[in-house]
C-alpha cells in the first residue's frame, strides 16, 4: 500500500478571480496495476468532506479501466464502498477526528503496464460548501458575499486552531506520563540493580568464608 505523500497535486490556483477563498486542490493519483492507492487526511470531528472521483484513461483510451474504492473513518468505519467504476463520488460529515482515508484499486487484471490515472477532488469544511445555495437561500450577492465567506472562512481557521490546540494539549499529557513512567521505570531498575549488587556481594562473601579465603 502506498502512502498520500507519493501523489501529485496539481493547483488550481490560490484564488479565482476575486474570490476570497482558497481554491480546493485536485489530486492525481496513478493506480498501479497491483496492490492499492490511498490518500489520507487529518480531519477533525463535524466537518463536511465532499469529494469526486473519475479515471482517466488517456494513454489506453480503447481499454475501460476501472476501480474499486473504500473509505474509512478513523476506527475503521467504512464511509463509502464502490467497485467496477469509472466515476463516483461520495459525502459524509466526520463524526470522529482523525485520519480518514481513502484507498484505490484496479479491478480485475488490466493491461496497461503502467497503471491508469486518477483525478480526485476532495474537499472538506469551507471548500465543500455549497455557496450558490447559499447565495440563493438567503439572498445575499456581492461583496455581501463574499464577507460572508471571508467570515465563514476565518471561523474555520479559527476552529482548526482550537483543535491543534486541543490536539497539542492531548499529546503534551500523553507525554508528560510517558516521561513519568519512564522515571519511575528507571528508579524500579536502578533498585533491582542495587538489590541484585547486595546479593551478589552477600552470596561471595558466604562463598569465600566457607572456602576459608577471607
Amino acid at each position: 500500500m502506498e502512502t498520500a505523500g507519493e501523489f501529485d497535486r496539481y493547483r488550481n490556483g490560490n484564488k479565482r478571480g476575486n474570490n476570497i477563498v482558497p481554491v480546493a486542490e485536485a489530486i492525481w493519483l496513478t493506480i498501479p496495476n497491483s496492490g492499492a492507492k490511498c490518500v489520507s487526511e487529518e480531519i477533525q470531528n463535524n466537518v463536511v468532506v465532499l469529494a469526486d472521483y473519475y479515471v482517466l484513461n488517456e494513454e489506453h483510451p480503447e481499454h475501460h479501466a476501472t476501480v474499486s474504492v473504500r473509505v474509512t473513518s478513523p476506527y475503521g468505519n467504512n464511509l463509502h464502498h464502490n467497485e467496477n467504476v469509472t466515476h463516483g463520488l461520495f459525502a459524509f460529515t466526520t463524526t470522529e477526528g482523525g485520519n480518514y482515508l481513502a484507498c484505490f484499486t484496479l479491478d480485475g487484471h488490466q493491461e496497461q503496464t503502467t497503471g491508469v490515472t486518477l483525478s480526485l477532488d476532495w474537499k472538506t469544511g469551507i471548500a465543500a460548501k455549497d455557496w450558490d445555495s447559499v447565495a440563493k437561500k438567503e439572498k445575499i450577492e456581492g461583496v455581501e458575499l463574499e464577507v460572508r465567506k471571508l467570515k465563514d472562512h476565518a471561523e474555520a481557521i479559527h476552529n482548526n486552531l482550537l483543535y491543534l490546540k486541543q490536539r497539542e494539549a492531548d499529546m503534551r499529557e500523553v507525554s508528560e506520563k510517558t516521561n513519568g513512567r519512564v522515571a519511575w521505570f528507571s528508579v524500579m531498575s536502578l533498585g533491582v540493580c542495587i538489590v541484585v549488587s547486595v546479593l551478589q556481594l552477600w552470596h561471595l562473601k558466604r562463598f569465600f568464608h566457607k572456602k576459608k579465603l577471607i
